[in-house]
């Protein structure tokens, strides 16, 4: 971009310079040379000089048209990457006492979630394979859970995804399962794993009924299929949200996104 200004520059000093040439007369310029007949005999080298300077002008303004606006594409794709990372960001630090609040509170088991055979009771989980789960996490459960959770912190999102698969295959019926089952899918869906963070968040649904953590994962599984541009998915996962838990913060969130689908005619 600075070379290209530089250019232009150049080239509208040099075409100055050439118009005062042109109207200076003899103190810069040769004279037009005069045939026998006394006609003036125009010289065409200044003319053409001048054309191709000036075409090289257009040129360079084309140019400079076509760098403004892929600035303008990477500035718009930044800004919703930034989006993407606040969002997580702030989701992580509003949900903090999550890990504190393990088997205090849990969300209505009776509620029924939408799927695509129709509902599913949450007290009665689809794929259950953890079995009875401690209530009180050991030590060594809450130092593998908070080290894959401070990967995701700090943004390194393929570590992350590895220390919250192994922490799962490692502590199966941990009462932080469901919680690190819920950071595995956002670890995708930040990583834009779009598809495997749908695997992961639908885990959390079928295997984890009990989770805290479940409202939220039925959110992040609409934002997802939003991603995916499954408008259709994505509208019933929200409604789910908003029916089923009508006074949490996931069910706020669900319908802000619901209301840009609207806005987007989807």
């Amino acid at each position: 971009m600075n070379k290209t200004f530089y250019l232009l520059g150049l080239v509208l000093l040099l075409v100055s310079r050439l118009l005062f040439a042109q109207e200076a007369g003899p103190a810069t310029i040769a004279q037009p040379v005069t045939s026998t007949s006394g006609t003036s005999i125009e010289r065409p080298s200044m003319n053409r000089s001048i054309v191709e300077l000036l075409n090289k002008l257009d040129q360079l303004q084309k140019e400079i048209r076509q760098l403004r606006g892929d600035l303008e594409v990477v500035n718009h794709e930044l800004a919703g990457i930034k989006h993407r990372q606040r969002e997580l960001y702030l989701d992580m630090d509003r949900r903090l006492r999550d890990i504190e609040l393990v088997g205090v509170k849990k969300p209505d088991t009776t509620a029924s979630l939408p799927t695509k055979t129709g509902t599913v009771k949450t007290g009665q989980p689809t794929n259950q394979k953890t079995g009875t789960k401690s209530s009180t996490p050991t030590r060594a459960e809450k130092d593998s859970y908070h080290s894959a959770w401070n990967l995701l912190k700090e943004g390194r999102y393929d570590r992350s995804i590895k220390s919250f698969a192994d922490f799962l295959i490692k502590f199966p019926q941990s009462s932080l399962a469901g919680n690190a089952q819920y950071w595995l899918g956002e670890a995708n869906y930040v990583s834009r794993k779009y598809k495997r963070a749908v695997k992961e968040f639908s885990q959390v649904i079928s295997a984890y009924p009990d989770s805290l953590k479940l409202p939220d994962a039925m959110l992040k599984l609409g934002f997802t299929y939003y991603e995916l541009r499954q408008w259709g998915k994505a509208r019933e996962m929200l409604e789910g949200v908003m029916q089923n838990y009508p006074k949490s913060s996931a069910a706020r969130l669900a319908g802000i996104r619901l209301k840009r689908l609207q806005n987007e005619g989807h």
